[in-house]
């Protein structure tokens, strides 16, 4: 038996540091975690026992061509030469006929380690392929942002033990960033800390809340303002701070003073006395944290959330205080030359960016969608999965069965997307390929080495592309290097220690100083905080959108016919499709859910484990329902991107979700879908 380190590749803020056990036989047994000083040693449940996916019985070792129809599963082996040759002649042919831009490499975060996830987009910029806009997670939290603050800089996490007060807005870390929870526990203990959980529902972080309040969704920047009515009123604003750091108080000032608690109580459904308790406990405390989470963006007027909320810790001046200001994501902090990762020293191809979130209609071929160009004939699908992830799920389904559309997926076992593909190629996990590490949720930079040899004949993002480069004729340095050669190249080129030295030392401490990430040495836009956001300057999409905070209603609002507001957050037993095939995650889910509050499934004759039919004009899904008071009313909750299979009608919740673009710069409006429920029977299909 050895243990050997390694680094987290999953797309969570924690990026967390590991030793793994392997036994005398090569095979991969608990993971644990090490003692870096934001993670201090804490993993998730569901990685430490990541042997389940590296040997999991289904994991494909082989090149696979398809034998039966798009969708069914049915696959032969096939040697790598035969599956390479194969791509890059579908490619060409493509091109050909129809333009570089009918070639659409799809990638996403299955690994956030920058030579593999940025594999597909150093083929695409060689070769004049068409762009992808990265949309279907962050795009929406960073505009709103952005549109205040002028730059991605965030407290560090570890200041959360400082605070006295901690908020957590639209985030459940205790499922999706365990560390968050354990810094908390420690400022409570330290010096009373108090903890306010901002969440339409009574998630696991928000059971350890002080106070949990739960607006309805789509709502929060009503209560934000309510909030900011509250702070000028009772003059609990810094006004020394905001007369060197903002700009537009005073129109600010004007603006909300109609935004008051009655107001803001109609539309989120909280109580006066709520809003203004918490107000008050909020503009009473100087070291106060917001932890923004990525739930409150993810509606249609998501932006304008994230922007509302930001706008807080300005007006208390919290930002000045350590523990106090407010986190989104610290993946600013890591100053790396990218050059060679994304193949920056290559020529820009002005080619369409298409929206990742809108691949439903880009497939179908709705002009609009495909920026009125060609439509796209051939992909290469790697670390995703968006037959199951991504909005619009029949829409997707039915642009993947296209007859004439080639596509080759890399993965790691048989998702949804593979069984629509062509050809279907074996991945490697992250334990057995080289990559290097940035994270959003702290500031260590980490380089890992391959823990075991590839399984089968899997091989990593990076050597599939690199092989099809050379098949096309595609030329950049990257592809002649192998991983280690790359990490080891960006490094140096960033004036930080070599690979070699990075991998002995386990992590590389990039922590701004702390000036910067309280933006004491000013904010973006000239050095101010825009109360007013310019969104002309972040999104094309920018008409409607209002300047100063304020509630945008142009949600899917609930009405007679579609009376319930869903929403799909995170299982802490899954991260996205990931996960979801091994037996242990899947038994502690146990079985896709619906959380519908008791008072409204009593006139609908609903009871805890009946099968419920959840529907939109988009389709409907099948569920078992779990009644509760924790969720408010008129929402239901729908935890986890289970495999399409794992519901009884055979299509999953994101078949009810929109793919239009949420302004002003794109992404998917997962959480602001409306719906109508009724009861079902075990009989029933989709």
């Amino acid at each position: 038996m050895r243990v050997s380190p390694s680094a987290c590749p999953h797309d969570c803020p924690s990026a967390c540091p590991l030793d793994v056990v392997v036994d005398d036989d090569g095979r991969v047994g608990r993971l644990h975690g090490a003692a870096m000083p934001y993670t201090e040693g804490v993993i998730c449940a569901k990685v430490a026992r990541y042997g389940e996916r590296v040997h999991h019985p289904d994991r494909i070792l082989a090149p696979l061509r398809r034998v039966g129809d798009k969708g069914d599963g049915r696959f032969a082996a096939i040697s790598w030469d035969e599956a390479l040759d194969e791509i890059a002649h579908r490619f060409a042919e493509a091109a050909e006929k129809w333009g570089a831009e009918s070639v659409w490499p799809y990638f996403y975060a299955g690994t956030m380690g920058l030579v593999q996830m940025g594999a597909a987009n150093r083929l695409r910029r060689a070769m004049g392929y068409s762009g992808q806009q990265k949309t279907i997670c962050a795009a929406i939290a960073g505009a709103g942002w952005l549109a205040g603050n002028g730059a991605k800089h965030s407290v560090d996490t570890r200041e959360m033990a400082e605070s006295q007060l901690i908020v957590i807005w639209g985030a459940n870390p205790a499922a999706t960033q365990v560390h968050v929870m354990g810094l908390a526990a420690k400022a409570r203990k330290a010096h009373g800390a108090k903890l306010v959980v901002v969440d339409p529902y009574r998630t696991p972080t928000a059971e350890k809340a002080d106070l949990h309040l739960m607006p309805r969704p789509g709502t929060d920047a009503a209560l934000a303002c309510a909030v900011m009515h509250v702070l000028f009123r009772d003059d609990l604003v810094d006004h020394a701070y905001l007369d060197k750091y903002a700009q537009g108080t005073d129109a600010l000032r004007q603006h909300v003073a109609s935004r008051d608690p009655e107001w803001a109580a109609t539309i989120t459904g909280l109580s006066v006395p709520q809003i203004e308790d918490f107000a008050r406990l909020y503009g009473t405390t100087q070291r106060s944290l917001i932890r923004v989470g990525y739930g409150m963006s993810r509606s249609r007027n998501g932006a304008v959330n994230v922007h509302a909320v930001s706008c807080l810790p300005v007006l208390t001046g919290a930002w000045r205080h350590r523990g106090g200001g407010a986190t989104q994501s610290l993946s600013a902090g890591f100053a790396l030359d990218r050059t060679l990762m994304d193949a920056l020293d290559l020529p820009e191809p002005q080619v369409r960016q298409l929206d990742m979130s809108r691949i439903g209609a880009i497939l179908t071929g709705e002009a609009d969608a495909l920026r009125h160009g060609p439509p796209v004939m051939a992909m290469l699908v790697q670390s995703t999965n968006p037959a199951s992830v991504a909005p619009e799920t029949t829409k997707v389904w039915q642009g993947l069965a296209r007859p004439d559309l080639f596509v080759a997926v890399h993965e790691q076992v048989m998702t949804q997307t593979a069984r629509f593909a062509d050809l279907v190629l074996p991945a490697t996990t992250f334990l057995e390929h080289a990559d290097l590490y940035t994270s959003y949720g702290h500031t260590f930079l980490q380089a890992a080495k391959p823990v075991i040899a590839p399984l089968g004949q899997a091989r990593s993002n990076h050597w599939v592309v690199a092989q099809l480069a050379r098949r096309l004729g595609a030329r950049h340095a990257s592809f002649d290097m192998d991983e280690w050669a790359m990490i080891d190249s960006c490094l140096r080129a960033s004036s930080l220690p070599g690979a070699d030295d990075v991998h002995a030392a386990r992590w590389v401490d990039c922590t701004p100083p702390f000036e910067k990430s309280h933006y004491l040495d000013g904010f973006g836009h000239g050095g101010r905080f825009r109360f007013a956001a310019d969104w002309t300057a972040i999104g094309p999409d920018h008409a409607g959108l209002p300047s100063l905070p304020d509630h945008l209603d142009n949600i899917e609002r609930a009405d007679t016919e579609h009376p319930f507001r869903l929403i799909t957050p995170p299982s802490r037993h899954f991260l996205n499709s990931s996960f979801t095939e091994t037996a242990t995650s899947r038994r502690l889910a146990a079985r896709p859910t619906a959380l519908l509050h008791q008072d409204d499934a009593a006139p609908l004759k609903i009871a805890t484990g009946d099968l419920i039919r959840l529907g939109n004009r988009r389709g409907s899904v099948l569920v078992h329902a779990s009644l509760t008071d924790g969720i408010a009313r008129g929402v239901v909750a729908v935890e986890g991107i289970w495999p399409n299979e794992c519901f009884v009608g055979g299509i999953g919740v994101n078949a009810l979700v929109g793919g239009d673009p949420v302004p002003p710069a794109g992404g998917a409006a997962f959480h602001d879908s409306a719906v109508w429920i009724k009861p079902a029977f075990l009989g029933e299909s989709a």
